[in-house]
């Protein structure tokens, strides 16, 4: 039976998420070595328990170790993560949270990723090129 992931996690959850999408699978070890301010091994261990609890990873026996990797794909957490985020702070307008990030960062866009964005929005309305 498939577990579906518990949704809340704390920021060193996060953190450790993280650490496993980037290496796709990882050790506690790894995890720790990856990790800002790291906190003990055991406490590594312990939180790696937690997301497996929760239905955020699994893990596989290699020898003496256990290597964790996700459960659910990245670009999939992603986008439900990004849901969440729309709807509790943009009160569910895509809108809104997309002109919050341009305007975050306008000055920081190229002339490439704003064409880039501007035909994203032309394939959203149907008149892609």
């Amino acid at each position: 039976m498939t577990q579906r992931p518990h949704r809340d996690l704390t920021r060193r959850e996060r953190q450790i998420m993280d650490v496993i999408y980037r290496f796709e699978r990882a050790t506690a070890a790894e995890v720790m070595e990856n990790l800002p301010d790291p906190p003990s091994y055991s406490a590594v261990r312990a939180l790696l328990r937690v997301l497996e609890e929760k239905g955020h990873v699994r893990h596989d026996q290699d020898g003496p170790r256990y290597v964790y990797f996700p459960t659910v794909p990245r670009e999939r957490a992603q986008r439900s993560a990004l849901r969440r985020l729309v709807r509790t702070f943009f009160d569910d307008s895509p809108e809104e949270a997309v002109a919050a990030l341009i305007s975050m960062s306008a000055s920081d866009l190229s002339d490439d990723e704003l064409d880039r964005l501007a035909d994203l929005v032309l394939d959203a309305r149907g008149d892609g090129r």
